[in-house]
């Protein structure tokens, strides 16, 4: 039987399964494997397999991941990075954090970078663009390299929403650009709570990004222990009690710092926590390669999900997401555009279904000081409409056929 205070979520803790929260039990009682131990080189060597590509970096977030390869570049001070908006503060500060500047780009209707506004935005200080894959959707690599070539600029992959994309058959997301980065946080692809993984084909880019991975050390054990509590808590105590008590619990938690935040508050203001850049601690590497051993599974109960979100809600007044048949997309949210968005979202929370609101703001999350980062109202119009009119659907392996048919039911 359905347990009636337990919510239809996006992303808290969304992929979970049972042998993880066991997982997870188990590490907390091994505290000596917690930094160090066998996980790391064998995810690290598991991704290296799986995208085809010779240097592959754990660290404990896809921020982390980021400020690697940006520090490989060898930027100079000021050096533009120019990357989409509709994106997230956690993409955002790592450019800043390198000492680099951003610049946004518009977006196009499939929530993925304006190849025609980032040829605009191109200046004599541009080294690099980042790629977001939004929502698992590959962007239009093939005409964002042509432009990169033409102006000598490095191609880096934000492929946060994408482990498993293809942009054509056999091609994998984080194999075009110059370097990739994924994450693994709490409601990505595959998740561990914290962690991140950078990889690249080219020598020198490898051989810097290990020179910065030897500099930087491990979390502590108090950070580790508060990312091994997460999925035992979420869906032990906080999940199954959520519209009675436990939302309430889970503020609690994270205020004593029992558990952690998605985005730690001072990113919200571009400054950058302690516990940024390390490496992936043993323990989180643990979980992450349980989630990988899965992925093709996790993935495709992605696409499942997306296929009857398309059947059931096509001719409505809901604007579906793209699916080109050429591209293998992840689906890691459904995205759906529609006027009244945010009053859908409300409305659907209070019903205890908790649809997504990626992305609400031009930088999330709303309260986000974009002035403070570097964006300004109105240079990426078509990223403000969007982040206006969408609004996103539970694909996870968690999401049973019922929880479906209760969201279309609520929708239509």
């Amino acid at each position: 039987m359905a347990n009636p205070f337990r919510p239809i979520s996006i992303s808290l803790s969304p992929n979970a399964q049972a042998d993880d929260v066991s997982l997870a039990w188990k590490m907390l009682g091994r505290s000596k494997e917690w930094q160090r131990g066998y996980a790391i080189s064998e995810l690290e060597k598991k991704f290296k397999q799986y995208l085809g590509v010779k240097y592959a970096f754990s660290f404990n977030s896809g921020r982390s991941a980021l400020m690697a390869i940006l520090d490989a570049l060898e930027l100079d001070a000021g050096s533009e990075v120019l990357q989409q908006a509709f994106t997230c503060n956690a993409t955002v500060n790592p450019i800043r954090w390198s000492q680099a500047t951003p610049v946004y780009v518009d977006c196009q209707d499939d929530f993925n970078i304006d190849p025609w506004d980032l040829e605009k935005k191109i200046t004599s200080k541009s080294r690099a663009v980042m790629v977001q894959h939004t929502f698992g959707m590959p962007a239009d690599v093939a005409k964002i390299a042509e432009v990169c070539d033409a102006h000598k600029l490095v191609l880096i992959e934000d492929c946060a929403h994408a482990l498993g994309a293809e942009y054509f058959k056999g091609i994998k997301v984080g194999t075009f650009g110059k370097a990739a980065f994924f994450s693994f946080s709490r409601d990505k692809i595959i998740s561990s709570v914290y962690g991140g993984m950078a990889v690249t084909n080219d020598d020198d880019l490898g051989q810097r990004m290990a020179v910065f991975y030897e500099r930087i050390d491990y979390p502590t054990k108090d950070w580790v222990l508060q990312q091994l509590l997460h999925p035992v808590l979420m869906n032990g105590i906080i999940l199954p009690t959520y519209s009675l008590f436990g939302k309430y619990l889970l503020v609690v938690l994270q205020q004593l710092g029992i558990l952690s935040k998605a985005i730690h508050w001072e990113e919200k203001r571009g400054l950058m926590p302690d516990y940024f850049p390390k490496r992936l601690p043993n323990a989180l590497a643990v979980l992450a390669l349980n989630q990988f051993n899965k992925l093709e599974d996790l993935n495709a109960r992605r696409q499942e999900i997306a296929k009857i979100y398309s059947a059931e809600l096509k001719n409505t007044e809901f604007v579906l997401p793209p699916d080109p048949p050429e591209k293998k997309q992840t689906y890691l949210r459904y995205a759906l555009r529609h006027k009244r968005a945010h009053e859908i979202i409300k409305i659907a929370w209070r019903k205890n279904l908790l649809v997504g609101d990626w992305y609400t703001s031009a930088i999330m999350p709303p309260d986000t000081d974009s002035e403070a980062l570097g964006y300004r109202v109105g240079s990426c119009p078509n990223a403000e409409k969007l982040a206006r009119e969408t609004f996103n659907l539970p694909t996870h392996i968690n999401i049973t056929d019922g929880d479906v048919k209760k969201i279309l039911a609520f929708l239509k």
